[in-house]
C-alpha cells in the first residue's frame, strides 16, 4: 500500500467516527446480543459505513465485522485475500453510559500477519497508526517506548479481572506486585495506552481478534512486550478468544510473567 491509501484509510475511519459516534454518545438505545455483550445502532451505522468505503477503495480485500454473523467471520477468516478486520465500537458501554472511553480499531491482516493497525478515539482526536515501516505513531508523531527503570511496585497496570479465572483474579487482588491498577473498557484503547506510556502493565483474559489485532501490532511496534497466559503469540487468524499479558520492557515483563505465571 502507498501512504496515499493509509491516508485515505485513516480518513474514512476519522470521519465514520466523528460523524456516526459522536452524535450518538451517550443518547442511544443498547440491545442485548446472544453473548451477552451489549450492541447499538452506532455499532452497526459504523461497520457499514466504513466496510462500504473499505469495499471501494479496496475491491479485492475481505472484510470482517465484529457484528457480522460467525458464519461471516469464519468464511471471511478462511480466504485468501488480504482481510480488513473492523470493530466499529470497541468500548460499547462506555458509550452508552457517556463514559469516554471508547473507539474504533481496523486492523489489516495478509498471510495470518498484522500489516496494519489503527486505533482512533473520536473524544480526543487521537488516531494510533502502525505499519510495519516505519512503525508506531500517534498523530503522526512516532510512538517509541523506553525502558521505564521501574520495579512492579511502582507500575500502574491495566487489568480486565471479569475475564480471569477466579484463583488469579483473587491472587492479583489480595497479593498485587504493582502499585496502581485500572480497568478503562477498550481493549484496543488499552493497548494504545500501553504504547503511549500510559501504564506499564497489561493483563486480559479473553478477547477477540477484532478486540486486540489493531491495538496489539501498535502497542508491539512501538516496543512493547506482550504473550498469552499459555506462553503463546498473542495474535491468532482465529476467532477463539486470546488472553494477553504484556509490558512496556523486557525487564518489567519478565518480572509481571515470572509473577503471573508461577503455581
Amino acid at each position: 500500500m502507498t501512504g496515499n491509501d493509509f491516508s485515505a484509510i485513516k480518513r474514512c475511519v476519522i470521519e465514520a467516527a466523528r460523524e456516526e459516534l459522536i452524535p450518538r454518545f451517550a443518547a442511544v438505545e443498547r440491545r442485548q446480543k446472544q453473548d451477552g455483550s451489549v450492541i447499538t445502532e452506532a455499532d452497526l451505522a459504523v461497520q457499514q459505513r466504513i466496510g462500504a468505503e473499505l469495499q471501494r477503495l479496496f475491491p479485492e480485500a475481505l472484510f470482517l465485522g465484529e457484528e457480522m454473523s460467525e458464519d461471516e467471520q469464519l468464511a471471511a477468516l478462511g480466504g485468501a485475500a488480504p482481510l480488513w478486520c473492523l470493530d466499529p465500537l470497541d468500548g460499547t458501554s462506555n458509550f452508552v453510559n457517556g463514559i469516554p472511553f471508547f473507539s474504533v480499531s481496523l486492523a489489516l491482516i495478509e498471510q495470518g500477519r498484522v500489516r496494519m493497525g489503527l486505533v482512533y478515539d473520536p473524544l480526543r482526536d487521537e488516531c494510533f497508526f502502525a505499519t510495519e515501516n516505519p512503525g508506531a505513531s500517534l498523530n503522526d508523531a512516532p510512538l517509541q517506548l523506553a525502558d521505564t527503570g521501574l520495579p512492579l511496585r511502582q507500575c500502574t497496570a491495566i487489568v480486565d479481572f471479569k475475564r480471569l479465572g477466579k484463583n488469579l483474579a483473587a491472587r492479583l487482588a489480595t497479593e498485587a506486585p504493582y502499585g496502581s491498577q485500572r480497568s478503562f473498557g477498550s481493549v484496543a484503547l488499552d493497548w494504545c495506552w500501553l504504547a503511549a506510556g500510559r501504564g506499564q502493565l497489561y493483563l486480559h483474559g479473553r478477547q477477540k481478534i477484532w478486540d486486540y489485532a489493531a491495538g496489539h501490532f501498535i502497542f508491539t511496534s512501538a516496543g512493547g512486550h506482550a504473550m498469552t497466559l499459555e506462553q503463546e503469540p498473542v495474535f491468532a487468524c482465529s476467532l477463539a478468544p486470546r488472553s494477553a499479558i504484556a509490558a512496556v520492557d523486557q525487564a518489567l515483563f519478565a518480572a509481571w510473567s515470572e509473577w503471573l505465571l508461577q503455581a
